[in-house]
């Protein structure tokens, strides 16, 4: 029986695929769970328009995230820390970063973050962050030592 789709099924296929599996296995797991729907015209229909308005939204937040990244990338953060010798006590997390963002009016999640290096020493560091698939931005975070 062809059946199409409506979740990730493992060792079967992704959502919105089509695949031919036993009748019995269609009838008793996978429609009964709502994982699949049988093949048809109108069912074809319905996924081919499912398709075309997931890749308007696709569109639709790469190019949200590209005007994100030249806000950011146009933005620098300075943090003033306190430092002995060059060294940062403790290090500036991301947590901190998306707080002087938000502060900026830029809402990103800490978790999009991609620093590879502590931000323990005193300088200038461009930190990674991905907003979107394929779409990475480089913040520019500086590090002064705090005046007493």
């Amino acid at each position: 029986m062809k059946v199409i789709l409506l979740a990730d099924v493992p060792k079967v296929g992704k959502k919105g695929e089509i695949k031919d599996v036993a009748d019995g296995y269609a009838r008793n797991f996978l429609l009964k769970r709502n994982l699949a729907v049988q093949e048809s015209e109108g069912s074809k229909k319905v996924l081919e328009k499912q398709k075309e308005e997931a890749a308007k939204l696709d569109a639709q937040r790469r190019k949200e995230a590209e005007e994100l990244k030249k806000v950011i990338e146009a933005t620098a953060l300075e943090f003033k820390v306190k430092a002995k010798n060059g060294k940062v006590s403790g290090s500036v997390s991301t947590k901190q970063i998306e707080d002087e963002l938000r502060k900026q009016d830029i809402t990103i999640d800490k978790r999009k973050i991609k620093d590879n290096v502590p931000l323990n020493e005193l300088g200038t560091y461009n930190v990674k962050v991905e907003l979107y698939k394929d779409v990475v931005a480089n913040i520019k975070v500086i590090l002064t030592e705090e005046t007493k």
